[in-house]
């Protein structure tokens, strides 16, 4: 399943039933799990830590070395988790220190031309759409749908459920369950119809919409609003989420209509 036209080093790991297309490059430390695809002149480079039935297309390249002027060298690594679908041109970076990790999770689609930054890490399930460019030490959760465009700066974090829309760059922290729209980029509402369709209650979703109510149209501050929202609105894993992204923020999260 590797064609002799591809450049595979002899000290990569390679599982079982791998397709290695023509003009692909694989090089050393690196490890592919088991069933996946590298399609013509992809570049895996070292590394890279590979897990179990991805597909990798034509000209992306895995575990690049990380444009920081941080990086000093060393085996630094970038894992991929399962079942992720990365298209043409895409640049994933690996960490810029070997204390750290350029991390994708499972089953995400990332679409051509997206570039992910060292030490981001992405969770399960999301959608990165064309051209996406994400810098270093972000992070984002699971089930995020991102449109075309995205440009996410420096140690952004992005919730579970969000969902960004086409062209939004954005310097501070988008909370979970919401639609983040515009430019500059506010919060636009709940991700009702998302959610709805993978099956939260709809008395859940009636909590986060109270919840983002309390935060963004509300008078208080935010710190206020976190309090108001314990003691308003009923307790479930999706509010206590809610309220510990946005204590962790260290960037403070986007702001509504009415601060725009």
């Amino acid at each position: 399943m590797i064609s002799p036209l591809a450049y595979v080093d002899a000290n990569a790991k390679i599982g079982e039933n791998v397709t290695i297309h023509p003009f692909a490059y694989i090089d050393k430390n690196v490890e592919i799990g088991d069933d996946c695809e590298i399609m013509p002149y992809a570049s895996i480079m070292s590394g890279a830590r590979i897990g179990k039935r991805n597909r990798i297309f034509q000209g992306t390249v895995i575990a690049a070395e990380p444009q920081d002027f941080a990086y000093k060298g060393g085996n630094t690594i970038a894992v991929i988790g399962n079942d992720n679908i990365i298209r043409e041109n895409v640049v994933i970076n690996r960490s810029s220190f070997t204390t750290g990790q350029t991390i994708i999770g499972n089953a995400n689609f990332i679409h051509e031309g997206v570039h992910i930054s060292h030490d981001t890490h992405i969770g399960d399930k999301s959608v990165l759409g064309y051209g996406c460019k994400i810098s270093g030490n972000c992070m984002m959760e699971d089930c995020v749908i991102f449109g075309g465009n995205i440009l996410v700066s420096q140690g952004a974090r992005v919730g579970a459920w969000s969902m960004v829309q086409t062209g939004c760059r954005f310097r501070k922290d988008i909370p979970p369950y919401i639609v983040a729209a515009q430019e500059p980029t506010i919060y636009y509402g709940v991700n009702s119809l998302i959610l709805s369709r993978e099956g939260t209650d709809e008395r859940v979703i009636k909590h986060i919409g109270q919840a983002y109510r309390i935060i963004y149209q509300g008078n208080a501050s935010l710190y206020d609003a976190l309090l108001m929202i314990k003691d308003q609105v009923p307790d479930s894993p999706e509010i206590c989420h809610i309220i510990e992204f946005i204590n962790n923020s260290k960037l403070g999260i986007i702001p509504g209509i009415k601060n725009k």
